[in-house]
């Protein structure tokens, strides 16, 4: 009864969250398109004839992160173009040039966009001034292409920082930044305040032609700040004011529908589980703690320690080479302790994986890449995948070992190890190395998530056939979420 129970609630939720997301893109036209080799995402309502605005994402982000401030100016009569900039989301080259130096990766990337508002407005025929709209990375891409571009009129800069801004340019600023983003608050009033010192957040700095506005998104920090409904209204009557246009829409919720979908879907995978034939043997006896506290702390240090000797430089990613081989000596040490403990993988039941594999990249994937952010990957990357899967697999098959029959705060203790290594990692090697820390919230993100999904797997089918599976899903996961970068070249 219980798993009915939580199967007709599961799906309920799911049904609704859906419907509600749907409604959000309901009477537009979203087409998808190239610029060039950039892959760009138009939306408009039918026979809009608005201003256009081109929509620019952040760090590791892509065209889907921005979606819920795309449609909002859609229903409100803009014509929006979002794009991926390069090594990022669908677009197939990577980032290239000089990361430290203005002229080298940042004047590609302005160059990029100025690619796409060309194309913008011969597609759409508006000679008028183009809005640009940006998220982190892009706003300081946005504010010098602003500067620089006499085509280029009101800028929305979310979660913004630029050495660029000056009293005087941009001449019309918005900058939206999320209540518990507190360095990024400091920046937009400083913005504000070369305007007008008498200015704060929430009013409206004036000098001549320069206008300038600091918003607060309420409850939000780097990423739910692109969900923000005080955000999205704000960026509109911006446009609008800028614009002289008056616009009457709703801004609905997004964040909180898309993370019920997720949630959902992982709450589905229980009850669905639980129709795998029952193929796993009893639960192995929790590890003596001294022999738990070797399995766990002696791959955590002796990883980093023999994996930061290794400079391979062999995929166009950040840090993508250090982390496989990372991945792949945890595992293989966690392992042979588990093997010398005398616990043994059990055998591979290919209907579980495939299963967990197609509810995780299928399902969990295809929602994820819809509503929130790209999860599909480029022919480029099937390589990256590739490598990272040779760490991934075995270091999520000793994973799911170790979990199986293991109380909760071993289960912790456990990814908490392995943080940890990263950590140990990022010291040994800061400056090859940073991006790591970056990476840490995402793998964490996949142990709360796919170590549940696998977890109720693993009870039916074996620690061995979810191990692998989530494995595989790790490795397609930080493949499709990596920057591609390439230092120094062409792209």
């Amino acid at each position: 009864m219980i798993r009915v129970i939580t199967l007709l609630l599961g799906l309920a939720l799911a049904a609704v969250a859906l419907w509600q997301l749907e409604a959000q893109r309901a009477g537009l036209e979203i087409s998808t398109r190239t610029v060039g080799e950039t892959p760009v995402t138009r939306t408009a309502q039918p026979g809009a004839e608005g201003p256009v605005v081109v929509v620019a994402h952040g760090f590791a982000g892509s065209r889907q992160m921005m979606q819920a401030y795309a449609h909002d100016l859609a229903r409100a009569g803009y014509r929006v173009w979002a794009f991926d900039f390069e090594g990022h989301g669908r677009h197939p080259h990577p980032m290239s040039g000089d990361v430290d130096s203005i002229d080298g990766t940042t004047q590609r990337l302005i160059a990029q966009t100025q690619d796409v508002v060309t194309a913008a407005t011969a597609r759409e025929g508006w000679t008028g001034e183009v809005a640009l709209l940006g998220h982190s990375m892009a706003t300081d891409i946005i504010i010098r292409t602003a500067i620089e571009d006499e085509r280029i009129g009101p800028v929305v800069a979310i979660s913004a920082f630029s050495r660029a801004v000056t009293a005087s340019a941009p001449d019309t600023l918005l900058l939206i930044t999320g209540a518990w983003e507190s360095g990024l608050r400091d920046f937009a009033r400083e913005a504000v305040a070369m305007v007008d010192p008498g200015k704060g957040e929430g009013e409206t700095a004036r000098a001549g032609e320069v206008v300038r506005r600091a918003v607060v998104a309420p409850l939000a920090e780097h990423v739910a700040v692109l969900h923000s409904r005080a955000g999205r209204a704000g960026a509109v009557d911006w446009l609008d004011a800028a614009y002289g246009r008056a616009s009457d829409i709703s801004v609905r919720a997004t964040g909180p529908w898309f993370m019920a979908l997720m949630v959902a879907i992982v709450a589905l995978a229980a009850p669905l589980a639980r129709l795998l034939p029952r193929r796993a043997g009893p639960a192995p006896a929790p590890l003596a703690p001294g022999l738990f506290a070797l399995v766990v702390t002696l791959p955590a240090v002796l990883a980093p320690l023999a994996a930061v000797q290794v400079e391979a430089r062999l995929l166009p990613v950040l840090v993508a080479d250090y982390l496989a081989l990372h991945l792949a000596l945890y595992g293989a040490l966690q392992l042979a302790l588990l093997w010398g403990a005398g616990r043994r993988p059990d055998a591979l039941r290919p209907v579980a994986m495939l299963a967990l594999l197609a509810w995780g990249l299928g399902v969990f994937g295809l929602a994820l890449d819809r509503y929130g952010a790209n999860f599909w990957p480029t022919p480029e990357r099937l390589t990256i995948i590739a490598a990272l899967g040779l760490g991934a697999v075995p270091f999520m098959l000793a994973d799911a070992m170790l979990a199986r029959g293991a109380a909760l705060w071993q289960r912790v203790v456990t990814r908490a190890g392995f943080l940890l290594s990263l950590g140990l990692a990022v010291l040994l090697d800061t400056e090859r190395l940073f991006f790591l820390a970056m990476i840490a919230p995402v793998i964490l993100l996949f142990f709360v998530i796919f170590g549940l999904m696998g977890r109720w797997v693993a009870a039916r089918a074996g620690a061995a056939s979810a191990g692998v599976a989530l494995g595989l899903i790790l490795a397609w996961a930080l493949g499709v979420s990596f920057p591609l970068f390439a230092p120094g070249g062409a792209g």
